[in-house]
């Protein structure tokens, strides 16, 4: 598919500052409440939201598409057709909405007045492991006297299939989970988590329906794809303990997902591309991608207890450090002829750099409890708190501006 990529010298006649995460080169997508019961696709531009739905009513844009009420029946590649219409009306030089006070008064407002849904209605949700620091790391605490990746790690994406119901957008709080729980000695016990966790990773939604027996081929994966988002794969620790063996994550997994609700483009994103790590042994031929598959997004954790008056970063790491790309997630997945649906949502597993401070999670960073991290005001953390907000944020860096990810923000409140 070609890519719509706006170029870096491009201006909007909409104010973007430097540090915005939407620049014209970025319009992200996701859907916005109107009212209780309409919503309507919409644009992020600075500091502003630009809804899509009464310019589509007035006959400017998507007219071969169907109501942009929400992104279900959107092709990828209509969504980048869709992104061009937008761009043309939002370039500096374009009078068409600039100068229609009334059109833009019905349209545009500030972002922080906007209410974001998820911007895919989520049809299945399923949680890759593809940060190779992060499985190391994983492998070094629970397995020290076996090597720290398992036999498959190298040779297909691991991963596990959440639950889409719990998967929330940013701004929605987290009641801490119950479940059982196993001491070193005695019999299993229940109740709230004690190992309350975060994962930072990113996500992808595909805009594509495939028929039982069909598969995408790795090098035609991104096709499929609508966009990325930020995502917070919470985990129970303790509880993943207990019952993990031999299945795999369950409860202490499918509580809650969390997701930021500007869906960024592959076509935003293109020029962000990079080569992965050399992936050894090759991958075989249904894995093996020709081009490169990564993306350079610098990613960042923030944590702000009850008792802070702001938050401060305890993780800074890149989406590139991922060994599986989102081509080969989709790929695999699709590689046993399982049906896809458009809508279905993909998260790349913790995004771990190599160095402590670019640990992905608490488990991690406290290395399993036994390093509390400190904070500036001398609270201690091993792991998350009641009260506890954890902020996610994410950028590509452009030539004087950012394609950004927007940011997942969520409070951890007690248990019903």
């Amino acid at each position: 598919m070609k890519r719509f990529i706006v170029s870096p010298k491009s201006q909007s006649w909409v104010k973007v500052a430097p540090d915005s995460h939407f620049p014209i080169q970025n319009l992200p997508f996701g859907v916005c409440l109107r009212d209780e019961e309409e919503t309507s696709v919409a644009v992020a531009i600075g500091d502003q939201i630009l809804l899509l739905l009464p310019l589509q009513e007035a006959g400017w844009i998507g007219q071969e598409l169907g109501l942009l009420e929400d992104l279900t029946e959107i092709s990828p590649e209509e969504l980048s057709g869709l992104r061009k219409e937008i761009f043309d009306l939002l370039r500096d030089g374009n009078p068409k909405l600039r100068d229609n006070k009334g059109k833009r008064d019905e349209c545009l407002f500030p972002l922080e007045d906007a209410f974001m849904v998820h911007p895919m209605h989520i049809t299945a949700f399923v949680d890759f492991y593809s940060g190779i620091h992060h499985a190391r790391n994983v492998g070094k605490m629970f397995r020290p006297d076996m090597p720290d990746l398992l036999p498959n790690y190298r040779w297909l994406p691991v991963a596990y299939n959440g639950r889409a119901s719990s998967v929330v957008v940013s701004g929605t709080d987290i009641p801490r989970p119950q479940g059982q729980q196993k001491p070193a000695e005695g019999d299993p016990t229940f109740g709230p988590t004690r190992e309350l966790d975060f994962e930072l990773e990113v996500g992808f939604f595909i805009g594509t329906d495939t028929e039982m027996g069909d598969m995408i081929p790795v090098n035609e994966a991104e096709d499929a794809m609508m966009g990325v988002v930020l995502v917070n794969d919470w985990s129970a620790r303790d509880v993943q303990r207990w019952e993990y063996q031999p299945l795999g994550p369950f409860l202490a997994k499918s509580f809650a997902t969390s997701i930021s609700p500007w869906m960024v483009t592959l076509d935003a994103l293109e020029p962000y591309k990079v080569q992965g790590m050399t992936q050894d042994p090759a991958p075989l031929a249904n894995l093996a991608q020709k081009d490169k598959g990564h993306y350079d997004i610098h990613l960042e954790v923030q944590i702000q207890t009850a008792k802070m008056t702001e938050p401060e970063t305890i993780c800074v790491s890149n989406a590139k450090h991922l060994y599986w790309s989102f081509a080969q997630q989709l790929a695999h997945q699709s590689s046993n002829g399982t049906p896809l649906e458009s809508g279905d949502l993909y998260g790349s597993g913790t995004i771990s750099g190599p160095e402590e401070g670019s640990y992905g999670s608490m488990l991690e960073l406290t290395w399993r409890g036994t390093k509390p991290i400190t904070l500036s005001n001398g609270e201690t953390r091993t792991f998350l708190e009641d009260g506890d907000t954890l902020i996610m944020t994410g950028w590509a860096q452009g030539d004087g501006f950012r394609i950004g990810l927007g940011e997942v923000r969520s409070t951890v409140v007690a248990g019903r």
